[in-house]
């Protein structure tokens, strides 16, 4: 796999943060570049639950799910009753949905912090973060006894064996190593341009790149 963040069309090409040693970014975050030209990871920040031989599977966390709250959707799974959102505790009125992915939007995965575990059904992606996909989550932060982070996210982002490796191999994506904010944190239309600054890469000056053949 080469390494990612080369630059297309600079005649000094400036090679992004190395690969891990396992050749594998499970865990990190993978960073849309402009020259990719698939408009449904346009300014995307992507967190990698797996990535291995057999493919690659990760969350959007800076794409809101349009219109879609979470207190709402949580009347509309049947877990609160109309009018029960008043009694939600405050990191549940206030989580984000995000849409997640092409893959699979009709069902809910929650990137969560790891103080929160169901057995059999809570993958372990890191020390701090984990992933779940079953509503006992979302019972669990209506009630306030949830994880202390989480977002929700619709749907997922997927590749193929060796697809990813072939994305980052044609500038597709950068890579920066993840952090707790950049996951779960309220800003979530300003996390593409931290995310970049976490790598030394000026927003301003990458858009200003794009196109180049």
């Amino acid at each position: 796999m080469a390494p990612a963040g080369k630059r297309t069309g600079e005649s000094t090409r400036r090679a992004g943060p190395a690969l891990p040693n396992s050749g594998y970014l499970d865990g990190r975050l993978l960073i849309a570049m402009p020259v990719m030209g698939d408009s449904r990871f346009e300014r995307s920040v992507i967190y990698l639950c797996a990535h291995s031989a057999e493919g690659a599977m990760g969350i959007i966390v800076n794409h809101p799910a349009g219109s879609i709250d979470f207190p709402e959707l949580l009347q509309q799974l049947g877990i609160i009753k109309k009018g029960e959102h008043i009694k939600l505790p405050e990191n549940a009125e206030s989580m984000k949905v995000l849409r997640g992915g092409p893959v699979d939007t009709g069902r809910g995965f929650v990137l969560h912090s790891s103080d929160f575990y169901i057995e059999n059904a809570t993958l372990r992606i890191d020390d701090g973060v984990c992933l779940t996909a079953t509503v006992d989550i979302l019972r669990a932060i209506a009630n306030g006894s949830g994880p202390k982070h989480a977002i929700l996210a619709l749907g997922y982002a997927g590749w193929a064996p060796g697809q990813l490796e072939t994305e980052i191999q044609s500038n597709g994506w950068l890579h920066c190593d993840a952090d707790a904010d950049l996951i779960f944190g309220d800003d979530v239309d300003e996390k593409y341009a931290r995310a970049l600054r976490k790598i030394g890469i000026d927003p301003g000056m990458l858009s200003n790149e794009a196109g180049h053949a």
